[in-house]
């Protein structure tokens, strides 16, 4: 991948699935790479030996990206392992947590969502942000539910997603004139964790049935996404949320 090699990448979310994935590429692409974790210090052992295995280069930081004082904890950490310029920011960190209706969240509920979802994504770019000169690339993560509203119980997750399509377009506008680009990618059914968790069997055939591929996407197929938009091969893409949904949805 043109424009990887040496350049220093932060993934949040980055210890497991799709997160994992993008910072084993971008590894591979020779960037070093800043592992962000939160729950599981096995799955950021594996993900550190995953990019052991492609030969890159990488640290791992703890860090809760819902509160100031971890991202300021990371930035410091990121400054002290790789200096004081970041050429990438991957913002993969979200969650659904649990399926539910309008009538049964709360305000705790409806906190937990968006705070991971969006909050998260807002004050990790701005931290990083100040750290990137022209040539900087940001890439968020969205959702095909940011499109269609998502499957049933999912209205907080699906509309934090959206907040991320409207902030990745706004921020493009005004980090642009910096010479940074902001872009978002946004997954339909990909095989994770996420939907053992969170989709029935049956829905899940369902809609992999219903795609022209005719299969659920793999979690090293965003990560290419996400490192050609982390590339110099994308100089000129910028405000763009991509989908990637095996041809189920279009927007």
């Amino acid at each position: 991948m043109k424009g990887l090699k040496g350049k220093v990448a932060v993934v949040t979310g980055g210890a497991r699935d799709i997160g994992r994935a993008v910072c084993v590429k971008l590894a591979s692409e020779g960037a070093k790479v800043v592992v962000n974790y939160f729950d599981s210090e096995q799955d950021r052992d594996d993900t550190l030996e995953a990019i052991k295995k492609v030969g890159g280069e990488a640290i791992a930081v703890y860090a809760d990206v819902t509160k100031p004082e971890d991202i300021d904890r990371m930035v410091n950490v990121t400054k002290e392992t790789f200096g004081d310029n970041v050429d990438i920011l991957v913002n993969v960190a979200g969650g659904l947590f649990a399926r539910k209706t309008l009538q049964e969240f709360d305000e705790q509920f409806y906190n937990l969502v968006m705070n991971v979802n969006f909050k998260s994504m807002v004050f990790v770019s701005q931290a990083f942000e100040a750290l990137m000169n022209k040539g900087g690339s940001i890439v968020n993560f969205a959702s095909q539910a940011s499109r269609d509203g998502g499957g049933a119980g999912s209205a907080l997750y699906s509309s934090s997603k959206g907040a991320v399509t409207t902030f990745t377009r706004a921020m493009s506008k005004e980090l642009g004139p910096k010479g940074i680009r902001v872009n978002a990618v946004c997954p339909g059914m990909i095989a994770t964790k996420f939907h053992d968790d969170f989709t029935k069997d049956e829905i899940r055939e369902k809609v992999a049935a219903s795609t022209p591929l005719k299969r659920e996407g793999r979690a090293d197929e965003v990560a290419d996404l996400v490192a050609y938009l982390a590339s110099d091969e994308s100089s000129f893409i910028t405000g763009d949320n991509i989908d990637i949904n095996g041809g189920l949805a279009f927007s």
